[in-house]
């Protein structure tokens, strides 16, 4: 899946607002993740290689958010099933196995 500009425009101010609402730290995220904080910062701005990884960016900080007792901001272009995405590994989103590397 291929987002366009506004797309990728959108999701990082998504993932932004919901990394601001969960309360962590980027440590913590990275940490919990088992990421290096070059690969968070890959994320956040969408430039890492996996398309796996930034569903499990999105769904751990929407866990984070709501464990936090608030609502997390929705996403407009990482939406619906991820189990239905022919071109995602709905296994390796659901264990939370970042790929390896920084990149």
């Amino acid at each position: 899946m291929s987002l366009n500009s506004q797309q990728v425009s959108n999701t990082i101010n998504e993932l932004h607002e919901n990394f601001m609402h969960s309360g962590l730290s980027k440590q913590q995220v990275a940490d919990d993740l088992h990421i290096s904080l070059i690969k968070l910062q890959k994320l956040f701005t969408l430039t890492q290689s996996s398309l796996n990884d930034p569903w499990i960016l999105r769904n751990y900080l929407i866990q984070k958010v709501e464990e936090n007792g608030k609502n997390p901001v929705a996403f407009t272009a990482l939406v619906g099933d991820w189990h239905q995405y022919w071109f995602l590994n709905s296994h390796v989103i659901d264990q939370r196995q970042m790929s390896a590397g920084d990149n």
